[in-house]
């Protein structure tokens, strides 16, 4: 009778149980380079560049003004007027609409009315009639004979050239006060319209969103005497080439300075094609350009 090999399966089950035993180590081991792959995901922040100081802020800011004064030596207020009181009034009526419609609805107005006095003294209905082309006429009539009327009876019948009589005028904020003291009266202003707000937060120059906040914050980076200046080449950049849909980044003399680059389009020959103005070979807003304006006058209401 052949003897039971019992002891030999015994062998098998124990160095089976060894070789389990054996695996049982690497199997614990396998989540461990699972947790060595996070710390690489908390590297992220630190490839992110500092905040930029202050000192780099001012820099980079007056950067990219004296950019703006070569690339726009040209740049001046877009509303046709012959005095301050013209300037006031096409500046009230420019809310809302183009200065290329206030333009072209200035003439008929100030041949009818020259003098504040003539304007407040007009029949509103025809007022409403000879500025309708830039809406909201009703309103605006009624700014625009208050304003008249306030200053034929305050002031002589002359447009005050102090901040603080200005806005207390009907249908006259600071943004329009700014306009006719630095276009007028030379005294030094930033306009914050709606196109300076956009391009001063592009450029990380401030995040306030309240016009008077973002007056002071921008204020706070120039000399007062390039005010007045700064906010023509601003206001000229945004309706040029920082559009505020679709910016022209391709076309942009300083995007290398702009830390929004790339929200427009990048493409050189097609960021040419988003140009406007002067910048794309079209006429400009104003009738009656300055000598130095490099492109085409607008034409006149009704005109093709």
């Amino acid at each position: 009778m052949p003897p039971v090999r019992k002891p030999a399966a015994k062998k098998t089950t124990a160095a089976a149980a060894k070789k389990t035993t054996a695996k049982k180590p690497t199997t614990a081991v396998k989540p461990t380079p699972t947790k060595k792959a996070k710390p690489a995901k908390q590297t992220t922040p630190a490839k992110q560049t500092k905040p930029e100081s202050r000192t780099a802020l001012v820099r980079r800011a007056r950067r990219i003004n004296r950019e703006l004064a070569e690339v726009y030596s040209y740049a001046h207020p877009e509303l046709d007027f012959e005095n301050p009181f013209e300037l006031l009034v096409a500046t009230v009526l420019s809310a809302q609409t183009t200065d290329l419609r206030v333009n072209q609805t200035t003439p008929r107005l100030f041949a009818a009315y020259p003098t504040p006095e003539d304007l407040a003294a007009a029949n509103p209905e025809e007022v409403e009639e000879l500025i309708r082309p830039t809406g909201f006429f009703r309103a605006k009539t009624k700014s625009i004979m208050g304003l008249a009327a306030a200053l034929r009876d305050n002031h002589g019948g002359e447009v005050p050239g102090r901040i603080e009589d200005l806005v207390k005028l009907p249908g006259v904020g600071r943004k329009t006060a700014f306009v006719v003291l630095g276009n007028a009266f030379g005294v030094p202003g930033i306009t914050v319209d709606t196109h300076f707000g956009r391009l001063v937060r592009r450029w990380k120059w401030t995040e306030e969103t309240d016009p008077e906040k973002v007056e002071a914050a921008i204020a706070d980076l120039f000399p007062k005497s390039e005010w007045t200046m700064l906010s023509h080449r601003v206001i000229f950049h945004g309706r040029r080439i920082c559009h505020a849909r679709k910016p022209a980044c391709g076309a942009c003399p300083i995007a290398g300075l702009c830390p929004s680059y790339g929200e427009g389009e990048t493409d050189p020959e097609k960021a040419k094609k988003l140009l406007k103005y002067e910048m794309g070979g079209l006429p400009g807003q104003r009738l009656k350009p300055p000598p130095d304006y490099p492109g085409k006058a607008a034409p006149p209401l009704g005109a093709a």
